[in-house]
């Protein structure tokens, strides 16, 4: 028997329980990591080398971290094949995937409601907890219909901006991975040119010395040849330690250990630009990462004020309350034991002035900004690239000029300045001269090469795309 009102205890029991699910996501670090998997824009081929024949690699399988083990390729590589290595386990790459696949997972939640609450009331209960009425009540917010829309396309924009921040961060990877590779070959390049240098240097001691010993040259000649040839000795030391150094940075790149010995195809190549200037100037205004996300910020920004002008539309909330009557003093009427009761409710926009009209005014000022952004980049990218195209064409044809014309110059100068010399026809200042005039030219070739090869990876990086074969 439900006991007297007098001897009621007003003890409250409320227990609330959230009604949500967890839905199992896509594991993405099950996902194989490829270069295939970038989309390029329409029209233009992807920011990463075409697929090469696969790269055998002392590595365990399934294992991206860096392992002592891996120390050597068992064939000569590409700078195309060095790419795709540096792609598949470089860990700034993989953490900007990762990034791409969150965002991916960040769309669906917004067609969703907020979770249900449900609410269980024990109410009027004596010191028995046996109570006068049990109240059960399910509650859920809504937003005014329309803007779940709005805000799953803001979301989905999000997740294509982070892919092309993934497909940027390939892009530099790969510039990264093309410059510390050309470099490494600039670096033997240096190294072979000097030694053909010192080889020179000693044909000078040797001529000098007899010149001397005859009596036909100064003692300063001799000493200024041996000075000369001790000098490009040592700086034959430099440019292999320099070598060593830009080779470590490459395996940094790679994700290798520091002197992990790398099986590089040595050859220098130079090839002309395959692409028009108005061509790459169109190209980079269109296909650029960088671009590319401001115009989807931009397009999120007016997103983002449409959301604000709909907060002075009202969100409401619905419940449904269902209560067994236990106690005859909680019932209507005699005979009712139990009973629902419905509400709904909306938010009333009273304090406008100073929530919702400051919101719309700052997603205006950052729809201006998203705007004027966008037309710095492409303003910004369409002289770089201009720049970058002039630089390296000049020193492509620099280089073709210094190659088939002035080095073959030089070394007939130098080879006819050491016989006029041995027949005491020039002086040894002559010779000298005609000798730094060789190496001059021969590291003004590879300067060139170097302009050439570092405007070129730059010209991809800010077109955002690769256009050599």
């Amino acid at each position: 028997m439900y006991p007297r009102p007098r001897t009621i205890l007003l003890h409250l029991l409320t227990i609330t329980v959230v009604l949500g699910g967890i839905r199992s996501g896509v594991d993405a670090q099950s996902l194989p990591l490829t270069a295939t998997q970038v989309r390029p824009p329409v029209g233009a081929r992807p920011p990463y080398p075409a697929a090469q024949p696969p790269i055998p690699l002392t590595i365990q399988p399934g294992q991206h971290s860096r392992q002592p083990a891996w120390n050597s390729f068992d064939k000569q590589l590409t700078v195309e094949q060095l790419v795709e290595v540096a792609i598949e386990l470089n860990p700034q790459v993989r953490a900007a995937k990762q990034q791409w696949y969150a965002a991916q997972h960040q769309i669906l939640q917004n067609y969703a409601p907020a979770d249900p609450v449900f609410t269980y009331g024990h109410l009027d209960s004596d010191h028995d907890f046996n109570a006068g009425e049990h109240t059960h009540t399910i509650t859920d917010n809504f937003q005014f219909p329309g803007e779940a829309l709005l805000q799953a396309d803001e979301a989905r924009r999000t997740a294509k901006i982070a892919r092309l921040t993934f497909e940027a961060s390939v892009r530099d990877l790969r510039a990264g991975v093309e410059a510390a590779y050309y470099q490494v070959l600039l670096d033997g390049g240096l190294i072979a040119v000097n030694a053909e240098n010192i080889g020179n240097l000693k044909q000078v001691v040797n001529v000098t010395q007899a010149q001397y010993t005859g009596g036909q040259a100064a003692q300063s000649d001799l000493i200024g040849a041996e000075l000369a040839l001790e000098q490009a000795q040592l700086q034959q030391r430099q440019y292999q330690t320099n070598r060593l150094n830009d080779r470590s940075g490459l395996n940094q790149l790679l994700y290798r250990t520091a002197d992990a010995p790398l099986n590089l195809n040595q050859k220098i190549e130079l090839r002309p630009l395959e692409i028009r200037l108005d061509k790459a100037v169109d190209t980079a205004t269109h296909a650029r990462q960088e671009i590319l996300e401001a115009a989807l910020t931009a397009k999120n920004s007016t997103m983002a004020l449409k959301l604000a002008q709909m907060e002075y539309l009202p969100n409401y909330a619905v419940s449904g309350e269902y209560d067994l009557l236990l106690g005859p003093g909680t019932r209507p009427l005699p005979n009712v034991g139990k009973g629902w009761t419905f509400t709904f409710g909306f938010n009333m926009p009273v304090f406008f002035w100073i929530h919702q009209r400051e919101d719309v005014a700052s997603a205006q000022h950052s729809l201006e900004a998203a705007r004027d952004s966008m037309d710095s980049v492409l303003n910004q990218t369409e002289i770089t690239t201009t720049q970058l195209y002039r630089s390296a064409q000049y020193a492509y044809d620099s280089a073709q000029v210094y190659r088939e014309q002035l080095i073959p110059l030089a070394d007939k100068e130098f080879k006819v300045a050491l016989v006029a010399y041995q027949s005491g026809k020039v002086d040894f200042l002559t010779l000298s001269s005609a000798l730094q005039s060789d190496y001059a030219s021969r590291l003004t070739y590879l300067q060139n090469a170097n302009t050439f090869f570092a405007g070129e990876v730059a010209l991809e990086q800010v077109m955002g795309v690769s256009f050599q074969q």
